[in-house]
């Protein structure tokens, strides 16, 4: 089957005024202008890069959601309360509750509304630092990032929501203290003035921005990210610049599984451990849990000697996260057709390394892990040659801080009061996560507070007309 290609729209067709400016066209900004566009508004997405999709494109593990229908057809009982509570437990307990209730609650319905859409996430997987599997993805196991995009760019380009790329935000317009409208530089570098009932920022976090982390937090400025090139905080800066104020901006997470011995980090999404895969280190020992919270497990690999650490798992554990494929295609994955081979390739004691995936299997076996205490993720053991090993070391991977919103996306400034017009959703907004994000809670946000920053805008411009 031939692969979709989105066409994004002719700068020529451009307007000088919309109903809604969306900046940015990762999931965030396609939700909240698809769910502007049911509700009758007449929506824009500007994306300043050549590509579409932004930091979305780049998720692997899945969606988080309690309650689902998903969960009950796999025998799962969840709830709100368990969702939020291991969230605000993963994040320091310093997550904005009001945000965080919203949040948890709203992660079902976010789930039946990509179902009536078409867009089905029906297999289930777990991530570091829950306890249930509450973790959506495509029953085909694909990556949730682009399978989510491409998907959602299906339903804009049918109801011919404009999309238009190498267009760069400048600022935001006001009339007195109302944001309604951008200023915009073109491909070409012409400037021009687009007018707007409403804008919503969806342009991401921060983590490619040298600039913004040496500011907030210059102990990882020389960590490499996982982020595209556009990450840059663009958002933040436009907020800025009509009073908004920003919350967290030093809680920077850094993901402790990328592969980059390459030009290119690749993440190497939380499936993979979450369906089995284990850690070891230079010696070839298991040395933290290891699904463990991100925080948690990065401290681990960086109080090793070397630094880095190898992810082992086997080829029934490859079969559950398909983006394992895509990691062997570019060369990342190191095979052996057994473990003492397997420990040769990676320069590990054998010895150890049998020993190792040995006790793993037996802790599998009896649902015990003594060692470091692991309880999720062991479902399968490591035991299903040929074995497959992928070097990982922490790189810098998501910004918890952001712009001040409230429950309702609402943009506010320093004093709590929003700022009339202006609303934002996805990475670009800081409190939901505390100081650490829960895997899977990423791509959860950008679709209930993409249909929040849609639905609330679009009660703004009822309500501002009447």
């Amino acid at each position: 089957m031939a692969k979709y290609v989105f066409k994004p729209t002719d700068i020529k067709k451009l307007k000088d005024q919309y109903d809604l400016v969306v900046i940015g066209s990762g999931a965030t900004g396609l939700v909240a202008s698809l769910q502007a566009h049911e509700l009758g508004l007449k929506p824009v997405i500007f994306e300043k890069m050549d590509k579409l999709g932004g930091n979305t494109n780049r998720a692997s593990s899945g969606m988080n959601a309690a309650e689902t229908s998903v969960q009950l057809k796999h025998h799962i009982v969840d709830s709100y309360e368990e969702f939020y509570e291991d969230t605000y437990r993963g994040g320091g307990e310093m997550n904005n509750k009001e945000m965080l209730q919203y949040f948890t609650t709203h992660g079902a319905l976010a789930i039946d509304w990509l179902a009536d859409h078409g867009i089905h996430l029906d297999d289930l997987t777990i991530t570091g630092g829950m306890k249930i599997k509450r973790t959506h993805r495509p029953a085909s196991l694909a990556p949730i990032g682009g399978f989510l995009v491409t998907e959602l760019l299906k339903l804009v380009e049918k109801q011919q929501i404009p999309v238009f790329t190498d267009v760069h935000v400048d600022k935001l317009n006001q009339t007195g203290n109302v944001v309604d409208g951008v200023t915009v530089t073109l491909g070409d570098g012409s400037q021009t003035e687009i007018k707007a009932d409403a804008v919503v920022l969806a342009t991401g976090g921060f983590g490619a921005s040298k600039d913004i982390i040496k500011k907030y937090r210059p102990d990882l400025v020389d960590y490499n990210t996982t982020n595209q090139p556009g990450a840059t905080g663009d958002g933040i800066k436009l907020a800025q610049q009509v009073g908004a104020g920003l919350v967290d901006m030093d809680q920077i997470q850094v993901h402790p599984t990328v592969q980059q011995d390459t030009d290119h980090a690749f993440l190497i999404g939380e499936a993979t451990r979450g369906e089995g895969a284990i850690l070891v280190n230079g010696e070839g020992k298991r040395f933290v849990n290891e699904l463990d919270t991100r925080k948690n497990v990065t401290n681990a690999i960086n109080g090793l000697p070397e630094k880095s650490a190898y992810l082992v798992l086997d080829s029934g554990i490859r079969e559950h996260v398909k983006a394992l494929d895509f990691y062997d295609h570019v060369g990342l994955v190191v095979h052996g057709e057994s473990i003492a081979d397997l420990a040769t390739n990676i320069k590990v004691d054998s010895g150890n390394l049998e020993k190792t995936v040995s006790d793993w299997n037996t802790a599998v076996a009896d649902q015990n892990d003594s060692q470091f205490g692991r309880s999720t993720g062991m479902e399968r053991d490591i035991s299903h040659g040929p074995f497959f090993a992928i070097h990982i070391a922490p790189a810098v991977h998501y910004t918890m801080g952001g712009v001040k919103i409230n429950r309702k996306a609402q943009v506010l400034a320093d004093d709590g009061n929003p700022i009339k017009g202006l609303f934002a959703g996805g990475e670009v907004a800081g409190g939901l996560h505390g100081n650490n994000r829960i895997g899977g809670n990423s791509i959860a946000e950008t679709v209930i507070f993409g249909r929040q920053a849609g639905e609330q805008s679009f009660k703004y411009i009822q309500d501002t007309k009447n």
